[in-house]
């Protein structure tokens, strides 16, 4: 028996929705113990960011194609056919393909957003010469090290949750949902579309900002201009917004009958909100993270204290609001 054989069999469940799930989130913890391990050795958090990335893309993969894999196997193991792999161009065009468009659309929203963050994050660490401010008194000790990695592990799972549910839920419910784009799909594709492309607009600004102090087209000591005129912040609202999006678009589906049935809930109430948590869990703590751990409060405390003593400074900070941007 193959390893992968051994995988599958160990994680076939009951409900099928389970076992989609459960080995998508064991992905994201084994990549990043994976990445871990050379990282703590060289005491270096070069590949962390982008560690992330390819977790993000990895378990929305195997989420979304981990059904599959399970009946080729099951085909094999009984001497019949395999069946198809699954048809992205065929699930975009409503023709079925053994996905269901939501579930593509959500999926390539995940892995463009993780491809174009995971690159960026690269390039900024490659000419930072490799080190990052938020590691300077964990890249030493070995267990919180592998705490950050973990930690990471956590952060892709839970903001990855709606997408993970939708992907998870079986193939022969999603010809009972209504084909036509609804307005959980606007809503969700307008709110992740325009945080997106705030968030690349924000970055982008503050990348070129970098590179011309660095060529001393400037002398500014901190970002006034642009987006961040408007926010202090505006990365991040972004960020935000994009997540909501995903859950928007995600949670029609998983309070609908289909998602329902699919995750084994009773419906009514109940399983509304647990839906709904399972969708919401996602921005939710995106924002605890950016207002209460990492995100914010980091990033405000060293610039206060670098400049708080400053009034162009101090005007700004007055001026300007923290997250919500101002027209």
């Amino acid at each position: 028996m193959t390893l992968l054989h051994s995988l599958l069999h160990a994680t076939n469940f009951s409900r099928p929705f389970l076992s989609t799930l459960v080995p998508s989130i064991g992905l994201a913890y084994t990549i990043q113990g994976l990445v871990a391990i050379p990282s703590i050795v060289a005491q270096t958090e070069r590949f962390y960011d982008l560690s992330g990335s390819v977790t993000y893309i990895s378990c929305t993969a195997l989420s979304l194609y981990l059904p599959t894999i399970r009946a080729r196997f099951a085909a094999a193991a009984a001497g019949s056919a395999k069946p198809a792999w699954p048809s992205v161009l065929a699930a975009l065009a409503g023709n079925g393909g053994g996905l269901n468009w939501r579930q593509v659309a959500l999926s390539a929203a995940v892995s463009f957003w993780a491809t174009r963050l995971g690159t960026y994050l690269f390039s900024r660490i490659s000419s930072d010469e490799g080190t990052d401010s938020r590691f300077d008194n964990i890249r030493g000790s070995p267990p919180k090290f592998l705490g950050a990695f973990f930690a990471q592990a956590t952060w892709v799972t839970l903001c990855l949750m709606p997408v993970l549910a939708v992907n998870a839920l079986p193939a022969s419910l999603f010809s009972t949902l209504p084909a036509a784009i609804g307005i959980t799909d606007i809503l969700g594709a307008l709110l992740f579309v325009g945080g997106f492309s705030f968030e690349v607009a924000a970055d982008r600004q503050k990348n070129k900002w970098v590179q011309d102090k660095k060529t001393k087209k400037h002398n500014e000591e901190f970002l006034t201009r642009g987006l961040w005129s408007k926010s202090r912040h505006p990365n991040y609202f972004g960020e935000v917004t994009l997540w909501s999006g995903i859950a928007t678009l995600a949670g029609g589906v998983l309070v609908s009958n289909v998602g329902q049935m699919g995750m084994g809930l009773a419906g009514g109430p109940l399983g509304v909100a647990a839906a709904l948590a399972m969708a919401g869990v996602s921005p939710a703590f995106v924002s605890l993270l950016l207002f209460k751990v990492s995100g914010i409060p980091l990033s405000e405390g060293k610039y206060d204290k670098r400049y708080g003593y400053r009034k162009d400074y101090q005007e700004w900070k007055k001026n300007t609001p923290m997250f919500f941007p101002k027209f």
